[in-house]
C-alpha cells in the first residue's frame, strides 16, 4: 500500500510502479534543507537536469491532505532554467508563498514536461453523488496548469469505472489508458477518491504529476452496493438499445432522450428528484395530459405514450415521441416519418441544441420568416411539394390556435377559471385527507394542468412570432425587449402586492407557493415567511424596472398588416398584439392558479404522513399512485405508505449514485460521455457586474437569510415557486437549467432583469465557485472577474 502523504513524498512512492504512466524523477528537498544548504541542493538540481528547462513546484504538509486539498493556493513555477540564480529566485519565491510557515514544507524541482497535447485532472469517484466514476476535465492548449489554473476551456468526461469491454470503441484510446492507470492508482494506495493531475505528449505517453486525496463531503446517503448499480446501468442499456428501433404508430427510426426537450423536467423538478415529486409530475402532466392537449391543438395523436421515461430514477424526455407531438395532424404517414427523422438526426448531429430544439430544429407552428427558415430543408432531401405540405399544416395549426376571437387558447383560459372555484369545494369539504388528495389531482388534470397545456402552447407559438418579427425587420431587438417589459403578469402583480398589502394579505393570495413546486420538503411561503421575505423594510422598488409602454408605430402597423396577409394569417394586427400579450399572461396566471391545487396536494400528503409519525422527508419517497390507490381500496394506509416510502428510499439510493449525460443519443452513452457545452439563453440587452450568491432547495434557510440584494443569483433550476427573489433588488440571476420560453426568462424580460438562463452543468459550476460575475446580455457573455 501507498501512503498518500506531501507531493514530493507521494510521487516518489509511486515511481516506476505504473504500467502504463511515467512519473518523472524529481529533486526534493524540505525547508529546511533549503535554509542550511542552498548551494548544495542547487547545484544537486544542476547536476540532475543537466541545465535543462525545470518546473519548480510547491508540496506543503498542508497541501494535499485528507480534509482539504488546497489545490493551485502555493505557488509552482514552470520554465526555469537550471542554473543557480534563476533556481534560487523561483525555490525561494515558491517558500515565499506558503501561508504557514513551516520547515517540513518542501519543494519539487521536475523537468519541465513537452511537448504535452492533452492534460487535465481525474477524479475516481463522482465528488458530488459519490458514485463510481472517472471524473475527467481536460485541456488540449498543451498548458499543463491549464485546468487547475481555471483558465481553460476544457473538456469534462464520464467514464463508468466498470464499464463494458464494447465501450472502449466509443472511448479515445488515451482516456483508456488513463482509465487503467487510475485503477491501478487506486489499488496501490488502497482507495477509492483519489485526485489525479495527468498530461499526454505527442508520442502518447501519460504522465502523473500529482497524486492525492479527494476531498469529499459526507452526503449521508445510503448504502448502495457496486453490483446494484451495474444492475440498473445494465438495465438501462438494454432499455435503451431496445428502443433504437421502429415502434408502432410512432414516427421515427431511433429514439434520443434528454432532459431539456419537452416540459423541461430538469428544470422543473431537477435530474435527481425525490420519488413523490417525480410521480406528480407524471401524473399531473407527462404521461397523458401533455398528449390530450397537443391532440386538442392539431397536432399528432400521441396518447398512449408517455413522455417522461426515468433512467434509474433520472428524468428524461423521449424525444422521439415529442418530436412526434409537433407534426400536424394533417400531414400523411410517409412525409410525417421523414420530418421526425429530419428532427432527430439534427438533435444527434448538435445535441447542444436540446433545450432550445422548438426554436433551432423543430417547425412546430407558423411564423413570419418560416418561409426562409423552412428552406433547409431542401438539403435533406425534402422536395418543394413536401414542404408546401409542411407550411400549409402549420398555417392550418396556427390559425385554429391563435385566433383572439375564437382561438383554442380561449377555451383553456375559461375553463383555468372553472379550477379557481372549485378548489375552495374540495378543499374545505368534510372529506378524508387521502380522498381530498384523489379529487385535487383529478381536478387539477381536468382543469389545470391541461388547459395550462394549452395555454403554453399558445404562449410559445407567441414568443416565436414575436422573435420572428424581430428576424423579419418588423420589430427591432430592443422593441421586442420593451414588448417583453410591458406585460403584467401575476409575478408583476406579486411584487407590488408585496409592497401595497399586509403581511396576512400578501400570504393569504400567495402563501400556497413554494420553490421547487414539486417537492414536499420545500417550505410554502406561508409556513416560513421569513426565509423569503423580510417585512420590517418592505420591497425595494427599482426604478429601472418600472413598466415602460409599448407602442407599434404607424410603419410597424403596416409591415405587421403586410405579413400578415401574405402568410395567410387571420389575425388583424391589433388582434395578434393582444393575443401575444394574452396568453402569455394568462399562461403565467393558469400556472399560479394550478400550483395551489398542488402546493395543497403535498399539505395534505404531510398531514397524513404526521398521523403515522412520518416527516416530510419520509413521504417524499412516496409515489403519488400509492394515494390513488389508497382511495378505491380497502389496504391499511399505514402498510401502503411505509411500504411506498421503503420502495422509494432503496430508488433514491441508487438515483443519487447514477451519472447520465443531458443528452442520450446511444446505448454506450450510459457508461461513458463527454458532458457538452451548452449555450445559456440570455435575456434582455442589459448588463451587470456583481458578486454571486448561490440559492440551493437544501440550504433556502441559509441563503435566504443574507441580503441577496445586488446580487447576481445562482438557482439550478428556478420555477414559479422562486419569485420572491424578486421582491429583493437582485442584480441579475444565472440558472443551470431553463429554457428561452420558460418562466424565469419570462420574468427576466417582464422586470428588464439581466439573466443567463439555463447555462449548463459546466459553466454554472464555474460560476459557483466565483466571486464577481459579469453578465452582458446584449453581448451573450458570461465573465468570471473574479475568483473565490
Amino acid at each position: 500500500m501507498i501512503k498518500l502523504s506531501t507531493k514530493a513524498d507521494t510521487l516518489k512512492s509511486i515511481e516506476g510502479l505504473l504500467k502504463n504512466a511515467i512519473v518523472l524523477p524529481q529533486v526534493s528537498f524540505a525547508v529546511s534543507e533549503w535554509e542550511s544548504g542552498e548551494q548544495e541542493i542547487i547545484a544537486k538540481i544542476c547536476s540532475a537536469f543537466n541545465s535543462k528547462k525545470v518546473i519548480v513546484r510547491s508540496s506543503a504538509v498542508d497541501e494535499d491532505t485528507a480534509s482539504t486539498s488546497n489545490a493551485g493556493k502555493n505557488l509552482s513555477i514552470p520554465n526555469v532554467s537550471a542554473d543557480s540564480a534563476p533556481l534560487k529566485d523561483a525555490i525561494d519565491r515558491v517558500i515565499a508563498s506558503y501561508e504557514v510557515s513551516n520547515p517540513d514544507n518542501q519543494v519539487l524541482v521536475q523537468s519541465m514536461l513537452e511537448n504535452v497535447v492533452m492534460c487535465g485532472v481525474a477524479f475516481t469517484m463522482d465528488p458530488n453523488t459519490l458514485g463510481d466514476y472517472y471524473v475527467i476535465s481536460y485541456d488540449t492548449s498543451g498548458a499543463t496548469d491549464a485546468i487547475t489554473s481555471g483558465e481553460s476551456k476544457e473538456k469534462l468526461l464520464y467514464i463508468y469505472k466498470n464499464f463494458p469491454k464494447q465501450t472502449e470503441n466509443n472511448i479515445d484510446e488515451r482516456v483508456v489508458t488513463l482509465c487503467d492507470t487510475l485503477s491501478e492508482l487506486e489499488k496501490l494506495c488502497e482507495k477509492r477518491n483519489l485526485d489525479v493531475e495527468f498530461a499526454f505528449d505527442k508520442e502518447g505517453h501519460l504522465f502523473i504529476l500529482q497524486v492525492r486525496p479527494l476531498v469529499l463531503v459526507d452526503k449521508g446517503q445510503e448504502s448502495t452496493s457496486a453490483a446494484q448499480i451495474e444492475t440498473v446501468l445494465k438495465d438501462i442499456y438494454a432499455k435503451i438499445s431496445s428502443n433504437q428501433k421502429k415502434k408502432p404508430f410512432l414516427c421515427g427510426d431511433r429514439a434520443v432522450y434528454s432532459v431539456m426537450t419537452d416540459w423541461n423536467p430538469a428544470e422543473m423538478i431537477g435530474i435527481r428528484p425525490k420519488p413523490l415529486a417525480l410521480s406528480l409530475y407524471r401524473e399531473l402532466i407527462t404521461d397523458n395530459i401533455w398528449a390530450y392537449q397537443r391532440d386538442n391543438y392539431g397536432y399528432r395523436n400521441l396518447r398512449s405514450f408517455p413522455l417522461l421515461v426515468d433512467f434509474g430514477g433520472l428524468p428524461y424526455i423521449d424525444v422521439r415521441v415529442s418530436f412526434n407531438s409537433f407534426v400536424p395532424a394533417t400531414l400523411d404517414e410517409e412525409l410525417s416519418e421523414k420530418l421526425v427523422n429530419y428532427y432527430l438526426q439534427r438533435l444527434r448531429d448538435n445535441p447542444l441544441a436540446h433545450d432550445k430544439a422548438e426554436f433551432d430544429i423543430v417547425f412546430s407552428c407558423y411564423t413570419f420568416d418560416l418561409d426562409e427558415r423552412i428552406k433547409v430543408l431542401t438539403d435533406y432531401g425534402f422536395s418543394d411539394d413536401e414542404i408546401k405540405d409542411i407550411v400549409d399544416a402549420l398555417r392550418k395549426v396556427t390559425n385554429s390556435i391563435t385566433n383572439f376571437d375564437n382561438g383554442l387558447w380561449r377555451k383553456d383560459w375559461e375553463k383555468i377559471k372553472i379550477l379557481e372555484r372549485r378548489y375552495d369545494e374540495i378543499a374545505n369539504s368534510d372529506l378524508s385527507d387521502i380522498d381530498k388528495v384523489y379529487w385535487l389531482i383529478e381536478d387539477c388534470k381536468r382543469y389545470g394542468t391541461l388547459p395550462f397545456a394549452g395555454l403554453a402552447r399558445g404562449a410559445f407559438i407567441a414568443v416565436q412570432m414575436l422573435k420572428s418579427s424581430v428576424s423579419c425587420g418588423i420589430l427591432s431587438e430592443d422593441d421586442y425587449h420593451l414588448f417583453m417589459n410591458s406585460l403584467n403578469t401575476i409575478s408583476s402583480q406579486m411584487k407590488s402586492d408585496y409592497q401595497s398589502l399586509s403581511k396576512q394579505g400578501f400570504l393569504g393570495k400567495y402563501g400556497h407557493l413554494r420553490p421547487g413546486t414539486y417537492d414536499i420538503c420545500s417550505p410554502r411561503y406561508d409556513e416560513k415567511p421569513e426565509l423569503y421575505f423580510d417585512w420590517s423594510v418592505g420591497a425595494v422598488s427599482n426604478s429601472e424596472n418600472e413598466k415602460k409602454e409599448f407602442k407599434l408605430s404607424l410603419d410597424q402597423m403596416k409591415l405587421f398588416k403586410s405579413s400578415l396577409e401574405k402568410c395567410g394569417l387571420s389575425n388583424d394586427v391589433l388582434g395578434l398584439i393582444e393575443f401575444i400579450k394574452s396568453v402569455i399572461e394568462e399562461r403565467e396566471l393558469s400556472k399560479f392558479i394550478f400550483t395551489k391545487h398542488i402546493s395543497e396536494i403535498l399539505k395534505l400528503i404531510q398531514n397524513i404522513g404526521a398521523e403515522y409519525g412520518l416527516t416530510a422527508d419520509d413521504m417524499s419517497y412516496t409515489s403519488i399512485q400509492s394515494f390513488l390507490r389508497m382511495y378505491s381500496t380497502t389496504e391499511d394506509p399505514k402498510e401502503v405508505i411505509n411500504g411506498s416510502i421503503e420502495c422509494g428510499k432503496r430508488k433514491a439510493a441508487i438515483t443519487s449514485k447514477l451519472t447520465l449525460p443531458p443528452v442520450i443519443a446511444s446505448q454506450e452513452d450510459v457508461y461513458a460521455f463527454e458532458y457538452p457545452d451548452t449555450e445559456p439563453n440570455y435575456i434582455t440587452s442589459g448588463e451587470v457586474t456583481a458578486e454571486v450568491l448561490e440559492i440551493t432547495g437544501d440550504s433556502i434557510s441559509e441563503s435566504a437569510s443574507r441580503d441577496i440584494s445586488e446580487k447576481i443569483v445562482l438557482i439550478k433550476s428556478a420555477d414559479p415557486g422562486y419569485d420572491w427573489i424578486f421582491s429583493h433588488k437582485i442584480a441579475g440571476f444565472i440558472t443551470q437549467y431553463g429554457g428561452a420560453n420558460s418562466h424565469m426568462a419570462i420574468r427576466a424580460g417582464e422586470l428588464s432583469i439581466p439573466a443567463a438562463v439555463g447555462v449548463g452543468e459546466k459553466l454554472f459550476s464555474k460560476v459557483r465557485h466565483s466571486k464577481v460575475v459579469e453578465i452582458n446580455a446584449r453581448e451573450k457573455t458570461i465573465k468570471i472577474l473574479r475568483r473565490k
